[in-house]
């Protein structure tokens, strides 16, 4: 398995990760089972990088990741986040960053998680009725205490970013980024390389909309919070889907299919890029980690990017754009 380093601070990982999320939520049925047997898998390919968050399940997540690891801690590169409050009102979604709750978050991700250190604590969503500076003293005196390595932010401006960098150093930045979504590539990718900052693309297969699976709404569980995301609906759909066609018409010329493409394309922007896929299926998994054996020449990126340029799929990311950027946490 090739390692790529996130930030300056030592932080060595596997070239590409595993994103647990849909394994408790999200995406349609779950198979515990089938989980745990997907996160062995990684790890006996070497995909050392784990990536899970205390709001997905919620908390859950953390404990099945927590089960998987067990008698194999030393196997993992171990990320969780904090940051987004959920209730037992499963449609709420607040924000905390107050250094109170982020000892309280931590201390909860610990237990469930069943260790004494996590490798990467991220900051999930800044809060913006505290300043970022108050958030990320708290994450370092965690660092100072042991109970966490190296320190990542997700979904931040530019600016609040070098705020974070000039508090406590920050290894690694974690974002939506695949050719379904490039919007952080004009402001976010260069002032994380200005600083030094690694960047770890979540949902680098566009949602699954990317595979060419997704081909009708119908395709997607009834529960699966896809149905509501603004590109999967009207109009935008069947724009996308155009889009993904001629994906994977590229992915056939080359002999990969359609989501090892994007995968590569993702790998190829960068050694300081390193995307963390999300599956809760061993043979997808498998698909994906083949993705890192893929050279895309200057040719292919050229052809890539005629096909689906920056900007060319239709709709938001979320249905409240507001909320991802920490602007208001709604009900």
């Amino acid at each position: 398995m090739q390692t790529r380093r996130l930030g300056n601070q030592g932080l060595i990982v596997s070239a590409q990760g595993l994103g647990c999320m849909g394994m408790s939520e999200f995406y349609g049925p779950t198979d515990d089972a089938e989980s745990l047997a997907t996160i062995h898998r990684a790890l006996e390919l070497g995909v050392n990088f784990i990536d899970t968050a205390d709001m997905y399940g919620p908390y859950t997540n953390e404990e099945l990741v927590g089960r998987a690891i067990a008698g194999r801690r030393r196997e993992v590169v171990l990320a969780t986040k904090f940051g987004i409050v959920r209730t037992d009102d499963l449609s709420y979604r607040g924000l905390r960053g107050d250094p109170a709750y982020v000892r309280e978050a931590c201390e909860g991700s610990l237990r469930r998680l069943g260790t004494d250190y996590i490798d990467l604590y991220y900051l999930h969503r800044a809060d913006p009725t505290v300043p970022i500076e108050d958030t990320v003293g708290a994450m370092a005196e965690l660092v100072a205490a042991g109970k966490v390595r190296f320190l990542g932010l997700s979904e931040v401006a530019p600016e609040t970013l070098r705020r974070a960098q000039a508090t406590a150093p920050i290894s690694a930045l974690q974002n939506e980024w695949s050719l379904w979504s490039r919007d952080l590539e004009d402001g976010v990718v260069p002032t994380a390389r200005e600083l030094g900052i690694g960047i770890v693309p979540y949902s680098p297969l566009g949602r699954g909309f990317l595979t060419g699976e997704i081909t009708r709404i119908e395709d997607l569980a009834s529960d699966d919070f896809r149905r509501n995301s603004p590109r999967l609906q009207g109009d935008n759909f069947q724009r996308n889907l155009e889009l993904v066609t001629r994906v994977r018409e590229l992915a056939a010329d080359k002999g990969v299919t359609p989501a090892q493409l994007a995968l590569a394309w993702v790998h190829a922007r960068g050694d300081d890029v390193v995307p963390i896929p999300g599956t809760k299926h061993r043979r997808y998994l498998e698909e994906n980690v083949a993705a890192l054996d893929i050279r895309l020449d200057e040719s292919d990126l050229r052809h890539i990017e005629e096909v689906a340029p920056k900007g060319a799929f239709s709709g938001d990311r979320y249905p409240n754009m507001a909320y991802v950027r920490g602007i208001t946490p709604p009900r």
